[in-house]
């Protein structure tokens, strides 16, 4: 089976895919890994192969079977065109960050049917997953509405989709953290171990990398109090009590962004935004986020 090249590939989506923030050519072999696993070395599609003829076209509408907000609808669009090319028609679909209600058409493909079958997997493998993520930031956007309060992604990412779910992450209206341990120093409870003490560990990385950013963690106020007084400018509240970050916050009295971590759920948002932090961050947003269901049905000629 061949696919599509790169560079033959629609010049609006490609741009559409950059303009997210994404690399369209690291997305593009994302898609070509995707597919191997599937069709090993080029082999065919043998269901589709062996039960729809070579000259069948159909089209077939990506239906929301859950409200939530989608995201990777580009992304399953270049699937499509990688399987397709220009053989596909891709038409109704909603913008990346659109919020859906149950039975919305998200997207409707039109093409040889053998070809959108074969795509099908993989391009709902990846709408699903990115639109799942996008869908539980957006819980935590909403349970946040009226604060001050921001809710932040981590590094706890699956390993080679770091770009595609902190993108999701912005889909569904939240704030990415750092991308990598190169773009900003944040100063955790085994590297103060390691540097004797907080004030100790930031004073090493503000030698080390003075221009860049820095975030230290602290697990009690004492801790707070040396990093203010040292002048540092973004702390982390690690397992705090609601009570001792609020605390917190009228002690640092705007002197720092305040980030709340360490295991919150939904159900204490509310509560720790009304204390008065700024981020709050949410690995789950990204480490075990439950999937949103996109379902492809072929419609009847």
């Amino acid at each position: 089976m061949s696919f599509t090249p790169y560079a033959a590939l629609p010049p609006d989506l490609i741009a559409e895919i950059r303009d997210g923030g994404l690399d369209p050519e690291a997305i593009y072999t994302d898609i070509a890994r995707a597919l191997e696993e599937d069709l090993p070395g080029g082999a065919d599609d043998t269901t589709s192969a062996a039960t729809i003829s070579a000259d069948a076209r159909g089209t077939a509408d990506w239906q929301a079977r859950e409200p939530g907000v989608v995201a990777g609808l580009a992304i399953a669009a270049m699937v499509f065109r990688y399987v397709m090319g220009d053989e596909v028609d891709i038409t109704d679909r909603l913008s990346d960050g659109s919020r859906v209600a149950e039975r919305d058409v998200v997207m409707r493909v039109a093409g040889p049917t053998r070809g959108l079958l074969t795509a099908e997997r993989t391009a709902l493998n990846f709408a699903c997953h990115l639109s799942g993520v996008a869908t539980a930031t957006a819980t935590w956007v909403d349970a946040l509405a009226g604060t001050n309060a921001r809710v932040l992604d981590t590094r706890k990412t699956l390993p080679g989709w770091r770009a595609l779910q902190k993108y999701a992450v912005r889909c569904g209206g939240g704030v990415n953290h750092r991308f990598s341990l190169a773009d900003m120093a944040m100063v955790k409870d085994n590297h103060v171990i390691a540097a004797g003490g907080v004030v100790a560990a930031l004073e090493a990385v503000r030698a080390a990398y003075p221009d860049l950013p820095i975030e230290v963690e602290v697990t009690d106020l004492e801790q707070l109090r040396e990093l203010l007084a040292a002048g540092c400018e973004r702390i982390l509240l690690d397992n705090m009590s609601s009570a001792m970050m609020a605390e917190a916050v009228q002690i640092t009295a705007g002197r720092a962004v305040l980030e709340a971590s360490g295991g919150l759920t939904i159900d204490r948002a509310r509560e720790v935004a009304e204390t008065g932090v700024d981020f709050i961050s949410v690995g789950a947003l990204t480490h075990s986020v439950k999937v949103f269901d996109i379902g492809m049905d072929l419609l009847t000629p």
